[in-house]
């Protein structure tokens, strides 16, 4: 990530930057595309002298360039031939199917590449250039579309999370990078400000879901939140301990009774003038998660940090429409508690009495996300807003049913609708999904007016029907992240290993969409 000091304890300040030229100049590194065809690898350059492009063609199949996907190539002796140090091949993929998450392919570029392909290609190339500072890319990109996915995939390549090592890793830090994308279209340089943006937005995410517990509290999560829109147009309201007892938020206390750290509700306000309707994003901030008493195995809370990773994208998200200047109004509020297993823990069979009044009989202190989400739904709701989405690491039945690059979506027909065709535009995978109506009587109760679990099948489904009772008439949708929004595989693209930042880009989407209704 090209970062340098913190400008609060956890979120690195960004500072790559970016610009667009409609030709290629001298310059440290220069990325080119290659792709995959039945008649072997293809040279994707538009543009440049093509007598260079010819002689580095011919030397594709020397190196073992194939143009898969993620496939990237350092290639020395050609660069000088394109006023470069370094030329970086970089894999687009075939051009018989788009590269693995992408949309369908198009044809308004070469081998009908798609966006999603070139933010991918562009973000692996970046991944493998730690050190280097000045970086032309000259992929495809003569529409909106496909500049904004390759400024999108470059500047995501680059983040790195230094985390708390001691020993002096300066040599990969980059604290100034600069990023040419060559195209000719107009407008080029807004759209690139705007990918800039985004990918802020991603990094903040990012950083925040990759900070240790230890570090990251319901207490010092509310803090750096309030510390990154400080000075936006985005205002931040700390509920404490107190002021959540004053509110009723049963939720949020009961869940996060059992910890030394107690629970926070920060809710983030941006109100333009004469805004175009109201979004409310509603996200899920367990800080660590521990399960309660009902304790989770000890391989099964390794990476139970990142279980605040739905709040971390709400936060990202309202200071990004904040920086974009979106005429329309979104609140965010983040659910923040840290659920741990004590002597004030709550315990399975305990009664707690949510925000509004409704009572849940706990069977399962693990089942806690939807308890924290149901209080900051209430409060959501109750401002009438136009739209309400939610986004949470919420079930490990989500990855049982659609993997661990898949983002399931539940809601009302209309808003899944809207969020798919977002996430069609930013290359993110989302699968829409029914809450079947025999889902809601799992949580029938005999002594409190729902549990907190349900059928033991179904269980993404099931936790979307808890959700739903909370939200009454207003339009909705819930988004389980549990599989996507931590990567504990190999890096692709320009995902790299651990917190990926999944939908902060499709929900800038969706807010943007709404401003242009």
């Amino acid at each position: 990530m090209a970062q340098n000091a913190a400008t609060t304890d956890f979120i690195a300040e960004f500072t790559a930057q970016l610009t667009t030229t409609n030709a290629v100049e001298s310059t440290e590194a220069l990325v080119l595309g290659v792709q995959s065809t039945d008649e072997g690898p293809a040279l994707v350059a538009p543009g440049l002298d093509e007598t260079a492009v010819a002689a580095l063609q011919d030397q594709l199949e020397t190196l073992g360039v194939k143009g898969k996907a993620d496939e990237v190539t350092r290639v020395a002796g050609a660069a000088t031939q394109f006023e470069a140090k370094l030329v970086v091949l970089t894999g687009l993929g075939s051009t018989e199917s788009p590269a693995q998450g992408s949309p369908t392919l198009d044809n308004s570029t070469p081998g009908n590449i798609s966006a999603e392909a070139l933010r991918r290609a562009a973000g692996a190339a970046t991944a493998k250039m730690s050190g280097i500072t000045d970086i032309t890319v000259a992929l495809p990109a003569e529409s909106a579309a496909h500049l904004t996915a390759v400024a999108e995939g470059s500047v995501l390549g680059t983040y790195s999370f230094a985390g708390y090592k001691t020993t002096d890793e300066s040599d990969d830090d980059v604290e100034n990078l600069f990023l040419t994308f060559v195209t000719s279209i107009a407008d080029a340089d807004e759209l690139v400000r705007r990918a800039a943006v985004v990918a802020r937005a991603t990094f903040v995410t990012r950083d925040l879901v990759n900070t240790a517990p230890s570090h990251l509290f319901p207490g010092t999560f509310a803090e750096e939140i309030d510390a990154l829109v400080a000075n936006s147009k985005v205002t931040a309201t700390i509920y404490d301990e107190e002021a959540l007892a004053e509110g009723g938020f049963g939720g949020l206390l009961g869940v996060g009774q059992g910890s030394a750290n107690p629970p926070r509700l920060v809710k983030l306000d941006y109100t333009p003038d004469n805004a175009k309707g109201h979004i409310s994003l509603v996200g899920k901030g367990i800080t660590f998660d521990s399960g309660g008493i009902s304790l989770k195995p000890a391989g099964s809370m390794e990476t139970m940090k990142m279980d605040m990773a739905g709040a971390a994208t709400v936060g990202a998200v309202v200071h990004a429409v904040a920086e974009l200047g979106l005429n329309v109004q979104v609140t965010g509020w983040l659910a923040m508690a840290e659920n741990m297993p004590s002597a004030t823990s709550i315990k399975p069979s305990d009664i707690i009495t949510m925000r509004g009044g409704k009572t849940v009989e706990v069977m399962n202190t693990d089942a806690e996300g939807r308890l924290v989400l149901a209080d900051a739904l209430i409060a959501a709701t109750e401002e009438e807003p136009d739209v309400v989405i939610d986004i949470a690491t919420l079930t490990g039945a989500a990855m049982v049913a659609l993997g661990v690059r898949t983002t399931g979506l539940m809601g009302r027909e209309d808003v899944r609708k809207e969020l798919s065709n977002a996430a069609s535009t930013t290359g993110e995978i989302i699968v829409e999904l029914p809450i079947p109506e025999e889902a809601r009587g799992g949580f029938d109760s005999n002594v409190a007016d729902m549990k907190n679990t349900g059928e033991r099948f179904g269980g993404m489904q099931g936790a979307a029907a808890f959700l739903r009772d909370f939200v009454g008439e207003t339009p909705w949708a819930h988004l389980d992240i549990a599989g996507p929004a931590f990567n504990e595989s190999s890096p692709r693209g320009y995902t790299g290993k651990h917190a990926t930042g999944v939908m902060v880009r499709t929900l800038i989407e969706f807010v943007s969409n709404r401003e242009s209704k």
